[in-house]
């Protein structure tokens, strides 16, 4: 990996402070490796996409919001998965930083994790962030993905990941996330 420090922003699609979704996150920043970041932003301020508001210039919140996502060299987005799709708050937050002018995704680095109690991970979720992506021209870390199945028995009653061959995993990727990283710059 590059010795320069990897700025990344997390995007989590749960407003729910113990969500599956936060505790992937919190885990992801914990198994990262040396020289990269990850600064998870608080996506509850920002207002529903709303064309005649952006018609009128960002709302503040927005606007702070996106010249976050344009200072960060990556992504980590940790997602639930509603009704076989992506939440509701991180549809929200990408239609917010896709917008021109300056669309914040262009050709940066992205990984997704996606998690739920059922079997699947939320793969339907994954796949949705990574459909959406490709339009916005996100460079997605091919897999294999990050998708917790089972998720609610692999952390423990503090929200940490507690199974050790899925913090083995997430870290893995992390690693492969910081190489992919460096060789796009």
């Amino acid at each position: 990996m590059s010795s320069v420090a990897i700025n990344v922003v997390g995007l989590v699609g749960s407003l729910r402070r113990h969500s599956l979704s936060g505790a992937l996150m919190r885990a992801a920043q914990e198994l990262a490796p040396d020289g990269l970041t990850i600064e998870v932003v608080d996506l509850s301020a920002l207002p529903m996409y709303n064309e005649d508001l952006r018609a009128d210039g960002f709302p503040p919140e927005v606007a702070a919001f996106r010249q976050r996502l344009a200072a960060a060299d990556a992504f980590v987005l940790s997602s639930p998965e509603y009704n076989r799709s992506v939440s509701a708050v991180l549809k929200n937050a990408i239609d917010w930083g896709s917008r021109s002018p300056g669309q914040c995704f262009d050709g940066k680095p992205i990984t997704v994790m996606t998690s739920s109690p059922g079997g699947l991970g939320g793969a339907l979720a994954n796949y949705h962030l990574r459909q959406i992506f490709v339009y916005l021209n996100g460079q997605v870390l091919n897999g294999p993905e990050i998708m917790v199945g089972d998720a609610k028995a692999k952390f423990d009653a503090d929200g940490r990941l507690s199974d050790e061959p899925t913090r083995e995993f997430i870290a893995g990727h992390l690693r492969r996330f910081a190489e992919f990283i460096a060789a796009l710059r």
